[in-house]
C-alpha cells in the first residue's frame, strides 16, 4: 500500500489505475467513506486538474466549495454537516442558502451551484470576520432564538433563514428562497409576515416586505416561483401553484401554475424532466388531455423565457391569458 501512496504524492495522479473501476478503490489515498478538502488532496499529490477529472468521470462529487466526497456515498443530513464542518469555524453560524440546504430546502442553492459552487455563507459574532476563499463571511446580529444546532453545527433557524433570504437586492431569488423555506412546513406564512417588522431599517427589507405577501410554499422549484412572480407582475387573475384539473370525477393533471376561472395555466419545462423525446411526448399528451377534456389553455415556458437578456415571459403570459378569455367567450 505504501508505494502507491508515494506514487500519488510525488508524481501526480495516475489515471490509468482507475480504468475499469466502478468506484473509487480502497487504495485511493484519500477517504472514500467521508468528505475531504482540496488541501487534503493537495497533501497527497492530487491537484485541481486531477480532482476536476475525478468529478467529471463520476468518481467524486463536490457538495460545497473545496470539499469532495466519493460519488457513491448517498446524500444525507449527516454528510452535509460533515462537509460544512471541514470549512466552517466552531463559533461561526451557517446562514442563508447553505442554512436552508441543511434544513432540507433542496433547491434553495443558486442555479448550477453544484457545478460552480459559491462560498459557504457563514457569519461570526460582531467584531470578527472570516477571511478565506471557502466562506462568504461578515457580521450579523442574531438573537439566541435565531440559531439552532444541527449535529453540533450552529445554523440559523428555518424562519430566520427565510427572513434573511428574503432580504435580497433582487426580487426573484428573494421570492424563490422564501418559497423553498415555506415548503418545509415548519413555520406559517403568518409567522413569516409577523416577523418582518424586526428588520426595519435593514438592507433590502423593502424587498422582504413585498415577497412575504406573495410567498407560497407550494412552488416546487425556483423557476416556478419566478414564473408566478411574472404572472403577478402582469396583473392576471390570482395564480394557484400546483393546481389540479378535473373532468367531473376524473383527475386529469396537476399543473405548475394556473387560474381555474380563466382556465389558463403556465408550466415550466426544466431540462432535467422535460427534454428527452419520451418526456416531451408525455408533456404533449398530458396537455392535450387537459385542453380537450378540461377546456384549459396551457402555456409552456423554458429557461430562456425567464432568465437572461431576452426574456419574454410577460408577453407570453399576456397573450396566453387573452387567448384563454377568447376561448371562454366562445364556449359561453
Amino acid at each position: 500500500m505504501a508505494p502507491i501512496r508515494v506514487a500519488w504524492r510525488h508524481s501526480g495522479m495516475d489515471k490509468t489505475k482507475l480504468i475499469g473501476e466502478p468506484r473509487l478503490p480502497a487504495w485511493f489515498p484519500l477517504p472514500i467513506d467521508r468528505p475531504f478538502t482540496y488541501k487534503m488532496a493537495q497533501a497527497e499529490g492530487i491537484g485541481e486538474r486531477d480532482l476536476r477529472w475525478l468529478v467529471q468521470q463520476g468518481f467524486l462529487r463536490r457538495p460545497i466549495k473545496s470539499v469532495y466526497v466519493a460519488a457513491d456515498i448517498p446524500d444525507s443530513l449527516g454528510l452535509r454537516v460533515a462537509c460544512l464542518k471541514l470549512v466552517v469555524p466552531d463559533d461561526a453560524v451557517v446562514v442563508d442558502r447553505h442554512a436552508g440546504w441543511l434544513h432540507g430546502a433542496e433547491m434553495v442553492l443558486a442555479p448550477n451551484e453544484h457545478l460552480d459552487l459559491a462560498p459557504v455563507r457563514t457569519f461570526l459574532p460582531p467584531g470578527r470576520r472570516l477571511r478565506n476563499p471557502l466562506t462568504d463571511s461578515g457580521e450579523r446580529t442574531l438573537r439566541v432564538e435565531d440559531v439552532t444546532e444541527i449535529d453540533g453545527l450552529p445554523v440559523t433557524t428555518p424562519i430566520r433563514t427565510a427572513w434573511d433570504l428574503g432580504r435580497n437586492r433582487w426580487v426573484e431569488p428573494a421570492l424563490s428562497g422564501i418559497d423553498q423555506m415555506l415548503r418545509l412546513g415548519v413555520f406559517s406564512k403568518e409567522e413569516l409576515i409577523d416577523g418582518v417588522a424586526r428588520f426595519r431599517g435593514m438592507r433590502w427589507v423593502t424587498v422582504l416586505r413585498v415577497v412575504v405577501v406573495i410567498a407560497d410554499g407550494r412552488a416546487e422549484s425556483p423557476p416556478e416561483s419566478v414564473l408566478r412572480l411574472r404572472w403577478i407582475q402582469v396583473h392576471l387573475p390570482t395564480p394557484v401553484p400546483q393546481i389540479e384539473v378535473w373532468d367531473g370525477p376524473d383527475f386529469l393533471a396537476r399543473l405548475d401554475l394556473g387560474n381555474e376561472e380563466l382556465r389558463f395555466a403556465a408550466e415550466y419545462d426544466g431540462v432535467e424532466w422535460h427534454s428527452s423525446p419520451e418526456q416531451l411526448d408525455h408533456d404533449r399528451r398530458r396537455r392535450r388531455i387537459v385542453e380537450e377534456r378540461g377546456g384549459w389553455l396551457v402555456q409552456p415556458f423554458v429557461k430562456e423565457h425567464l432568465y437572461g437578456r431576452n426574456t419574454d415571459a410577460e408577453r407570453l403570459l399576456r397573450e396566453g391569458a387573452a387567448e384563454a378569455r377568447r376561448r371562454l367567450g366562445r364556449r359561453r
